[in-house]
């Protein structure tokens, strides 16, 4: 058996192996050295080590633990909390004011943790009470909320993007300056669809009831001023320093994550026990990132060995397919592959497969970049999986969950429709980088 035919078949038995629920990166790991020294004997154990301590020693991924931990401790705050009080009430006269203020908040939350799961959390805790007392239709409801936490893995300083950028051998500053517009657009998006179904039907969005409004408008602007500046200065100061190149992304990191600690204990919701449990799971969560990241290497190096890459890269060219029909095949295969997998090993294993072939089409892969993050924002609101789902219904029970998900695939079309735009209109992701540094690299 030629070693290109033992690579697709590492492949299949890897994907089924994730789909019955083997833990990810043992599997990557012992298929590897299985099928590696099937294809091209003991080189395999030199090569594993080799991608490890490359792992090791790339310095960008540093960022991962310092952004988890900013993100954890911005969460513990209660900034965004306050922030969504004064909005929903700045707002009471307007139809759909809460929607606005969850999708407002959620852009904000985004810049401040790249962890959906708990955007879409803390949004379901913040809001849904709010909107059920007040009438708010679930479906909307439930479709702004999980919408607006999917914007954590797109919204820089973005932890996938920080993961992608290595893999695509792209600088995490292009990526990050190429997201911000499409990120904003998106959410702009949902705003305008969520304000324009009110504007036609005000039953799915009621006015703010009475009892619920600010008594003085100075402590409204005080609560606003409190809840919006801090977080809003923490993101501009560790994101702006990264972007215009006064920092790399760990340092930027790093004084995100001393600014977000210094935030918590000047709101006095710093505690050791508190302390204590973000620095665990912050641990948890980058262990689980990073070994992964390794693992997927490996993995990736020993399929790039054995041929298989080569070989389907000819194939698609041989079809001579125009570049937009290849893109938009890759784009389906990944929006498919996001409902049953997270973000982790599509970006680990899939993406580092298609480089070759993006490379002899001439793709700009900071352009790529930022469809792959599109589209698998896209697959959190994808039944039948869509993680977001079980997020919001995990804090709201009352919730049907057919309404949830209901409420999602209206902002999944959307989404579809943003990932097409940014297809079309390379420009929408790539203004931004060429005008800070000069070119889309």
């Amino acid at each position: 058996m030629s070693p290109e035919i033992l690579g697709l078949i590492m492949i299949g038995v890897m994907l089924f192996a994730i789909f019955v629920g083997f833990p990810i990166s043992f599997t990557l790991i012992f298929l590897g050295m299985v099928f590696g020294y099937l294809g091209f004997g003991q080189l395999v154990f030199y090569l594993m080590t080799f991608q490890f301590y490359n792992v090791m020693m790339e310095q960008t991924l540093a960022a991962v633990p310092l952004f988890v931990f900013m993100g954890i401790m911005m969460e513990q705050a209660g900034l965004m909390e306050r922030l969504f009080g004064s909005i929903q009430k700045m707002l009471a006269n307007v139809s759909g004011s809460l929607y606005v203020a969850v999708l407002l908040v959620s852009t904000i939350f985004a810049a401040a943790t790249g962890i959906v799961g708990a955007s879409v959390t803390i949004l379901g805790i913040m809001a849904a009470k709010t909107m059920n007392r007040s009438n708010y239709d679930v479906r909307l409801a439930a479709g702004t909320i999980t919408a607006g936490g999917t914007l954590g893995i797109l919204i820089p300083p973005s932890i996938m993007l920080v993961v992608m950028g290595p893999v695509l051998e792209v600088p995490v500053t292009d990526l990050f300056a190429a997201a911000i517009v499409p990120g904003i657009m998106l959410a702009g998006m949902y705003t305008l669809y969520a304000l324009g179904r009110c504007w036609l039907n005000p039953s799915l969005g009621p006015k703010l009831a009475i009892e619920d409004r600010a008594e003085s408008m100075g402590h409204l602007w005080y609560e606003f001023f409190m809840g919006l500046v801090p977080p809003a200065a923490l993101v501009m100061f560790a994101l702006g320093s990264i972007l215009f190149g006064f920092a790399t992304p760990t340092e930027g990191a790093a004084c995100g994550a001393v600014g977000a600690l210094l935030l918590t204990l000047a709101y006095r919701k710093l505690s050791w026990k508190r302390f204590q449990d973000a620095l665990i799971t912050t641990l948890e969560i980058s262990v689980l990132i990073l070994f992964l990241v390794a693992a997927s290497n490996f993995f990736g190096a020993v399929f790039s060995r054995l041929g298989t890459p080569t070989m389907l890269t000819e194939l698609l060219l041989g079809m001579d397919l125009p570049q937009t029909a290849v893109l938009l095949i890759i784009m389906a295969l990944i929006f498919l592959l996001g409902w049953p997998l997270e973000w982790v090993p599509i970006v680990l294993i899939i993406v580092p497969i298609l480089i070759p072939l993006l490379d002899q089409m001439g793709v700009n892969l900071t352009w790529f970049g930022i469809l792959v993050a599109v589209n698998l924002q896209t697959a959190w609101l994808s039944p039948p999986v869509a993680l977001s789902a079980y997020f919001l219904k995990g804090v709201v029970p009352e919730w049907d969950l057919r309404d949830i998900y209901i409420g999602m695939m209206q902002f999944m079309v959307i989404q579809l429709v943003g990932l097409l735009l940014i297809l079309m209109f390379p420009q929408i992701a790539l203004w931004l980088p060429e005008y800070i540094y000069g070119s889309g690299q």
